[in-house]
């Protein structure tokens, strides 16, 4: 089944603020919220809609992405791949921990009567450890793969889940203890009153770190952290017109985090090669073209290199030297938007050397008999 577009499913307009999506958001989260609707899982369905759109629009980097490639542009096939907005799973406990994330407790006061944060949040948001490191690695590229795209597969060395124990860190056989101070929920909360209504303040368990559990018997392979040193093959898929800084965020796709935590994520950033023809500034390439005397005062057609292959170029008969001669649309795509950048010919007087004494005579005679000479120091031939 399509996904709804995002724009639609918040009711903005594709030009809307940040405030703007985020009071949209806000609005259908507490129409749909959980606490609001226990047990209607079309709700439950909205409400993860609404907030997976707005994690995309609310952040500049991904809403560009969703702006040029929809949805393909923030998702991708088991968090592999080009864009990835979502790690597989994306589930009702990532859209609450999203809402309480930007909203807080008293988000839920306005509507719940102050209950709702201990109601809703508490019991589903403690499911997972500390978050794993992001990571980040340098890919190079040759520009004829920054002109093209290009697919590239990258062994990526990071903490991966424990075979042994499954990432629960606990010893086969045994198994972990709730959190007496917590409960299990991975939070204490103190409630105050004044003269402004209650107040809930809400902190991580010390006991436990906000796992809601305690581990007795460690597992021996990873000593009780749920994740040892790996290995994993990541392919992510390199848009045409990328240049040296910019980077690609693959969520998920870093260290795992202790126990069962999430993992961080992997940035890609690109390094780009120089070419040994072509010199790019921007989206426009220049490349430098030897020819004769003669063929600078007779015209001629030569064949040149571009990044789709060959080409010919007329030469007018009488060209100067480094007179500069442009290929619209032959040099790189333009990143996030439409057509290309233009291919920049330099025309340069080649003067050969070690000249024969044939050559050598033919070339005096021509200095002689010619009726066309450069003009005086000063003179400005190349104006044009």
């Amino acid at each position: 089944m399509a996904k709804r577009d995002y724009y639609e499913i918040l009711g903005v307009s594709r030009d809307a603020t940040a405030d703007e999506i985020k009071k949209a958001y806000r609005k259908l989260a507490l129409k749909y919220h959980p606490d609001r609707n226990p047990g209607d899982k079309e709700a439950e369905e909205k409400f993860k809609e609404a907030t997976e759109a707005y994690e995309v629009l609310k952040d500049q980097e991904k809403r560009a992405r969703y702006d040029q490639f929809g949805h393909a542009g923030v998702s991708g096939a088991g968090g592999a791949g080009g864009f990835n907005g979502f790690a597989q799973g994306f589930d009702i406990s990532d859209a609450l921990r999203a809402f309480m994330r930007d909203f807080g407790a008293f988000g839920f006061d306005d509507f719940f009567g102050g209950q709702g944060a201990a109601r809703g949040y508490g019991r589903r948001g403690r499911t997972r450890g500390a978050r794993g490191n992001d990571l980040q690695i340098k890919l190079k590229l040759t520009l004829k793969e920054v002109a093209k795209g290009v697919k590239k597969k990258i062994k990526v060395n990071k903490y991966v889940e424990c075979p042994e124990c499954s990432g629960r860190g606990a010893k086969k056989g045994s198994d972990s203890q709730t959190c007496p101070t917590c409960g299990g929920t991975g939070e204490v909360r103190k409630v105050s009153h004044s003269l402004f209504g209650q107040f809930v303040n809400i902190s991580t368990c010390p006991t436990c770190h906000g796992e809601g559990k305690i581990i007795s018997e460690p597992c021996p392979k990873c000593h009780g952290e749920g994740r040892i040193k790996g290995s994993e093959n990541v392919e992510v898929s390199i848009p045409a017109g990328v240049t040296s800084g910019n980077y690609i965020r693959l969520e998920g796709r870093g260290d795992v985090g202790p126990r069962g935590g999430p993992p961080g994520d992997l940035l890609i950033v690109i390094e780009e090669d120089e070419d040994d023809v072509f010199e790019r500034h921007g989206y426009d390439i220049i490349c430098d073209l030897p020819v004769s005397f003669s063929q600078l005062a007779l015209g001629a057609k030569v064949e040149i290199p571009t990044l789709d292959g060959k080409a010919i170029l007329k030469i007018p008969a009488g060209t100067h030297s480094h007179k500069i001669f442009r290929l619209k649309g032959k040099g790189i795509p333009r990143l996030h938007s439409y057509g290309r950048g233009d291919q920049l010919v330099r025309i340069v007087a080649w003067t050969p050397q070690n000249l024969s004494k044939e050559e050598q005579a033919l070339f005096e005679e021509l200095e002689k008999n010619s009726k066309s000479k450069p003009p005086k120091c000063g003179a400005k031939p190349f104006s044009d």
